[in-house]
């Protein structure tokens, strides 16, 4: 076979594969039942009622952030992407007090990981420690792959206004933030 039609084939199957996966993916989504939704298949287009602990164990509830821009970002130590984001989130946080905008980081990640590298970094934002339930909570809020780091925003309303899995740039960020934060919306 001359190379020209290997390629064509490997293109073609590939496209097929793609096609497949993507249709099998929207099949399963649509398909739900109203079990399903009822363990959490649906998506959430609202701040969810979420209680995890900070890092010295004290339960911290998503109430608290009630009237504020939120800013959720779902990281790990272990993660790149997600160390390269936290001085953009620490900057995002220094310009607005936290009676206006919350920064919110939920670590996918063991409690000591987190602890020593809390240890070694200064970080003004909210920090709380995740488990397994917290990353079927970060699929339903848009983040289909569980990617990290993952990072969703609501508004004042706490309606989600914004996600994106993978590292997100700095303008990304102001583009959907300071909007909120600057405006009467909500």
């Amino acid at each position: 076979m001359n190379p020209a039609k290997v390629l064509v084939v490997t293109v073609l199957a590939g496209t097929l594969s793609i096609g497949i996966a993507l249709f099998g993916e929207r099949w399963i989504a649509d398909g739900q039942t109203g079990a399903d939704s009822a363990q959490g298949g649906e998506h959430i287009r609202s701040l969810p009622d979420i209680r995890l602990p900070d890092p010295d164990g004290r339960e911290i509830a998503s109430n608290s952030w009630a009237g504020k821009v939120v800013v959720v970002n779902f990281w790990a130590t272990w993660c790149p992407p997600c160390l390269r984001e936290m001085p953009m989130l620490v900057r995002l946080q220094e310009a607005f007090d936290t009676g206006r905008l919350q920064v919110v980081g939920i670590a996918i990640d063991s409690p000591d990981a987190v602890h020593r590298f809390l240890d070694e970094r200064e970080i003004n934002y909210q920090i709380l420690l995740g488990n397994a339930q917290t990353v079927a909570l970060s699929k339903r809020l848009g983040n289909r792959t569980s990617g990290l780091p993952f990072t969703v925003v609501f508004d004042r309303m706490g309606r989600r206004v914004f996600s994106r899995t993978g590292e997100i740039s700095a303008e990304e960020l102001k583009a959907a933030v300071l909007p909120l934060v600057q405006g009467n919306s909500g």
